[in-house]
């Protein structure tokens, strides 16, 4: 059988067309959409039905490679507490990042007896003088992406909490009799006592609720 000049240019198709992996048929592979693309390069956990007092949805990521957050809470000499942070499997977004969930990336929200206080993007943070006041408190540093939603761990949310305890100046303490006359007494600044997370990352428990050793999770 002879070839006429009309088939050698349908040969030559198929020919380029298996060389480049595709058949000649109609049902070649469907080419992926934007939004399959960007799932399929970049997993980023499932969004759960659970949220946050601010109705922010939990992001739920495999515990392996999952961020982790530990705190240490302390007394500074000024009568404000000193905040670190240590971190693992995840980095701070720069201010400005696009809204959406990159792995292991967003920023720490932290929290006073569940009250918002600020929004960070360091290690570090000092909350002033006179913020908490007489008696025991929670504060709490917990991880967020991009996009608002809370990273988690077995339906958890990543974070650790301390408890942190502001004790009354020596001059205001006692049967509440008048002071005496004279200089009024500078508060000790080794009064304040915390109970701050150790240099570990433990697991994400979600309440965030220090043993009796006052280590915070």
């Amino acid at each position: 059988m002879s070839w006429s000049r009309g088939s050698l240019p349908a040969l030559a198709v198929c020919v380029l067309l298996v060389t480049g992996s595709a058949g000649c048929g109609s049902d070649d592979a469907p080419t992926p959409t934007g939004q399959e693309s960007a799932l399929s390069s970049s997993p980023v956990g499932k969004v759960l039905d659970d949220t946050d007092d601010d109705g922010r949805h939990y992001r739920e990521v495999g515990e392996k490679g999952a961020p982790r957050v530990a705190l240490e809470v302390e007394p500074d000499a000024e009568g404000g507490w000193d905040v670190r942070l240590k971190l693992r499997d995840f980095r701070f977004s720069p201010s400005g990042a696009e809204a959406r969930a990159v792995p292991g990336r967003g920023i720490a929200r932290l929290f006073a007896d569940g009250q918002p206080v600020a929004d960070l993007r360091d290690t570090s943070y000092r909350i002033p003088e006179g913020y908490l006041g007489h008696g025991t408190h929670q504060v709490t540093a917990r991880l967020y992406a991009d996009d608002g939603t809370v990273w988690a761990v077995d339906g958890k949310p990543v974070e650790s909490t301390a408890d942190v305890t502001a004790s009354e100046p020596e001059s205001e303490q006692g049967s509440g009799a008048e002071p005496e006359s004279g200089p009024v007494a500078e508060p000790d600044s080794s009064s304040p006592s915390a109970l701050s997370a150790p240099g570990t990352f433990p697991r994400t428990e979600g309440q965030g609720s220090p043993d009796r050793g006052g280590k915070a999770s």
